[in-house]
């Protein structure tokens, strides 16, 4: 019998024929990269390839690395193991990997959304045999708002916040939704950014990712230089001393967990956005049907009563222990739930 196209390991999802891991979190001689973000792009591995688009900022994040970058679509033969990389839309140039040996097709889908946002490239269904899913919000009650709706009602709350004389300052994590952000608003005023999101909106920017003009924060640009202005920050700018010199300030906090009011109050933030860049509960359901898989593999998130959902459903369900979740640039920080993970 042929040994499986990928196994789960300590350090990873590894493919043995390959002998390379995807999105590996300790050191590897060769690791497969979804996207940027910190859970899934991490330092010391021996060797990165990961799409075009998203070696930027991974490498900016990283610093000096051995990586090489491949196009949408392409197809690299590794070892016997034919692989691709095809759009997750998560954030600009994040990917899914699809491995093929034999006729057998695994997708890994790293982290993705259904939703068309106007900037990431949007998400490609996969047809496969096996598919590793994400379901950080893999619960009945997680359902977006379309985007348009929630930039109207983003829209709503800094005008509100102008004619109060206040600033508003918006908490969006730094590659992805801070920039997706930007663009949902354009026109209604000044945006001034932070120094981290700025410099990744930066690199995006020169990659040719259409994201209309910001102004970044620095002395002298403050409520009296802008006024009326919106402040983009990571959360944790919120209350501290860099967004006190914007003097009266309106706090708001853009992220899928802003859905649980237990969530907001616990954080602290009185105004909350539900905007995520992870799929809800119908674009997970959607992607999976999509895939034509018949045995689904879960991670990071609600994995337990997913798991539990799709065995309803007739798929052949395990659950996928991985580090992943943790980031700080991603919507990936679970609440406090209790649910452990178990492995597959």
């Amino acid at each position: 019998m042929a040994e499986a196209l990928l196994t789960f390991t300590d350090r990873g999802l590894y493919c043995p024929e390959g002998d390379f891991h995807i999105d590996p979190w300790r050191p590897v001689p060769r690791a497969l990269i979804t996207h940027g973000h910190s859970d899934h792009a991490r330092t010391g591995h021996g060797t990165y390839l990961a799409p075009h688009q998203a070696l930027p900022v991974i490498r900016h994040r990283l610093g000096p690395i051995r990586a090489e970058g491949i196009g949408f679509g392409e197809a690299r033969h590794i070892n016997g193991v034919t692989v691709s990389f095809h759009p997750a839309g998560h954030v600009p140039g994040s990917a899914q990997i699809r491995l093929e040996r034999g006729g057998e097709v695994w997708v890994v889908s790293g982290d993705y959304k259904t939703e068309a946002d106007g900037l990431s490239e949007p998400f490609e269904p996969l047809r496969c045999h096996t598919f590793i899913s994400e379901c950080t919000f893999g619960l009945p009650l997680f359902r977006w708002e379309s985007q348009a709706r929630v930039a109207a009602r983003i829209a709503d709350w800094w005008q509100e916040n102008r004619q109060a004389g206040k600033t508003s300052v918006l908490a969006a994590y730094g590659l992805g939704k801070a920039q997706r952000l930007i663009t949902m608003l354009p026109g209604l005023g000044p945006i001034l950014t932070h120094g981290a999101v700025e410099e990744t909106t930066r690199i995006l920017r020169e990659q040719g990712y259409a994201i209309p003009a910001t102004t970044r924060v620095t002395a002298g640009v403050d409520a009296r230089s802008h006024p009326g202005a919106l402040v983009i920050a990571p959360p944790s700018a919120l209350g501290s001393a860099w967004a006190r010199r914007f003097g009266p300030v309106a706090e708001a906090f853009a992220s899928g967990w802003m859905a649980l009011r237990g969530i907001r109050r616990r954080r602290g933030h009185a105004t909350g956005f539900v905007i995520s860049d992870h799929a809800d509960w119908p674009g997970l359901n959607a992607a999976i049907r999509a895939t034509g898989a018949e045995r689904v593999f879960v991670t990071h998130g609600y994995t337990a009563p997913f798991r539990r959902w799709l065995e309803e459903q007739g798929y052949d369900a395990g659950i996928v222990q991985t580090e992943f979740g943790g980031d700080d640039a991603g919507d990936g920080d679970l609440p406090e739930t209790g649910e452990a993970q178990a492995s597959p």
